[in-house]
């Protein structure tokens, strides 16, 4: 968590972006419901009034929900119809969902609140964002979901919040939601008329997991960048490749990207092969180090695809029915999660296929038939030592792993509800996985990057009047450190989460542009 006081987030005038997203669930940024929100807000409630009181059935106003929605529901049990909703809704099981993804999740229900769209009173929003401020963060299990309609029971469980009951978590610790809302001065709320169903009825968990994962991507793919140059450069292979004109034969934005951040770390390199008269090159580099703009770049311009489709979520307000602008309240098909759960289920392809090409240049780095000259498995006495054989099957482990995450979630979907929610998203489940494989390929990025600098140290030996680029110098002098030079085999698990930490911190990128002197693309 960030030690500065972040700025609030202010909710009712602008749409949301992912930035704001991970400020409140990472930063504990404060929220702030707008004049602007709260004008709309309690307009929208009074059409609800108006409807409570009208004779005629209204869905989620004065009858059940789902396949009960022809039950009509007296005026005096409509408080016990929205408990019991979000009660009997809230009916997650497994491991607890991380506290970030909680708040984001409840950061993006409040906004679709304030949107004027859900008919709920002001007191509702107002509570729902004092809990968020006050950093009490609701249970949520890891299965409940199915993505439609919304993120019900994962929603359900953050409501029950409101109205003091399950179980919460302060400052890591867990306690009763009754005693955390008095410790806080925060007064529990009794439902109205359609205050359940706008608490619960929206894609929300799964939009704040693609923010998330947006978020860390854009991070990884600089890394990725750093890694495969430091890759090229330990295997003393070529730079001609990644040249402008040649990127532009194939116009893809992700790929010149790419390219030109392959181009810049490696600068300067007297350790790249470059075309000498009467001395031999190399031809052609392997593909995993000559196609790195082509695979990375594919992975960029898919999440530049993602980006947008969250761009549309998160200025969107998701509830079922909705207020209208001009007073009418209809029902809708807003809730399902396709066009987020297909973004994550692609995204999770693209990070394998990052993460497979980052393992295929570590196992290059390794092999003594194959690494130009460096000694098998970088290990400094090989044969006594077995040097980085196992962090490369580390590696390969997690990328075995992110080929079976990548099988999408969302092609799947069971009836539920009497089939009155015949077809679901499952975009939830996506998402869950999408965490999962972004957390991998950091760490299989780690391993390259732990096999990329450690071979440029056995370069500094044998060629040490070949310096390598001032980017990837930055590199290596920053993992070493905390991971020295290797002149004996080490306990080599903490040597690898010592890699990870300073890929996953930003810190790797963080020193190749304050070589380069600028941002990285």
């Amino acid at each position: 968590m960030s030690t500065h006081t972040p700025a609030p987030v202010v909710l009712g005038v602008s749409p949301l972006t992912v930035a704001d997203v991970v400020a409140v669930a990472r930063d504990d940024a404060p929220v702030v419901i707008s004049a602007e929100a709260r004008e709309r807000i309690e307009a929208s409630h009074r059409v609800i009034q108006e409807l409570a009181n009208d004779t005629r059935p209204h869905y989620g106003v004065s009858t059940g929900f789902g396949a009960l929605a022809k039950v009509q529901i007296p005026v005096e049990k409509r408080q016990q119809l929205q408990r019991s909703l979000i009660r009997s809704h809230a009916a997650g099981s497994g491991p607890e969902v991380e506290r970030e993804v909680v708040r984001a999740l409840m950061l993006l229900r409040l906004n679709t609140l304030s949107s004027g769209r859900t008919g709920v009173r002001p007191v509702v929003v107002d509570t729902y964002a004092a809990i968020l401020n006050a950093g009490i963060t609701p249970v949520v299990h890891e299965y409940g979901s199915l993505g439609c309609s919304g993120d019900l029971s994962p929603l359900a469980h953050c409501a029950l919040t409101l109205l003091g009951e399950g179980d919460v978590r302060v400052d890591g610790a867990p306690q009763p939601a009754s005693d955390a809302l008095a410790a806080a001065g925060i007064e529990p709320i009794v439902l109205a008329e359609k205050e359940g169903l706008a608490l619960i009825n929206g894609t929300d968990g799964m939009l704040g997991m693609l923010c998330l994962a947006l978020h860390d991507l854009a991070g990884l793919l600089r890394v990725a960048d750093i890694a495969a140059a430091a890759s090229v450069e330990a295997l003393t292979g070529t730079d001609a490749v990644f040249a402008a004109d040649l990127q532009a034969l194939r116009p893809h934005p992700g790929q010149a990207a790419a390219a030109g951040n392959i181009r810049r770390v490696l600068a300067g390199s007297g350790l790249i092969q470059r075309p000498r008269e009467g001395e031999f090159t190399r031809v052609q580099d392997a593909y995993s180090l000559r196609c790195a703009p082509q695979v990375h770049g594919a992975v960029r311009d898919t999440a530049a695809h993602a980006e947008r489709v969250a761009d549309v979520e998160l200025r969107s307000a998701i509830d079922n029915p909705v207020v209208l602008p001009d007073g009418r309240v209809e029902s809708n098909g807003n809730f399902h999660g396709a066009p987020v759960g297909y973004v994550l289920d692609f995204l999770a392809i693209a990070v394998a296929d990052l993460a497979s090409i980052s393992e295929r240049r570590t196992d290059r780095l390794l092999d003594v038939a194959r690494n130009h000259g460096l000694p098998p498995f970088l290990a400094a006495d090989a044969g006594l030592d077995s040097g980085l054989m196992i962090a490369q099957y580390t590696a390969a482990g997690v990328v075995s792993e992110l080929k079976r995450l990548a099988a999408p979630a969302s092609v799947d979907s069971i009836p539920s509800s009497a089939m009155q929610e015949d077809h679901v998203s499952m975009g939830w489940h996506a998402g869950r996985k999408l965490r999962r494989s972004i957390d991998g390929a950091a760490r299989v990025l780690a391993i390259e990057l732990l096999a990329s600098t450690r071979a440029l140290d056995f370069r500094r030996v044998s060629v040490p009047d070949q310096a390598p680029a001032a980017a990837t110098a930055a590199v290596l002098a920053l993992l070493r450190t905390r991971i020295p030079v290797a002149d004996t085999d080490s306990f080599l698990s903490p040597t690898i989460t010592a890699a990870h930490e300073f890929v996953v911190a930003g810190d790797v990128v963080a020193a190749v542009e304050a070589a380069l002197g600028a941002p990285l693309d």
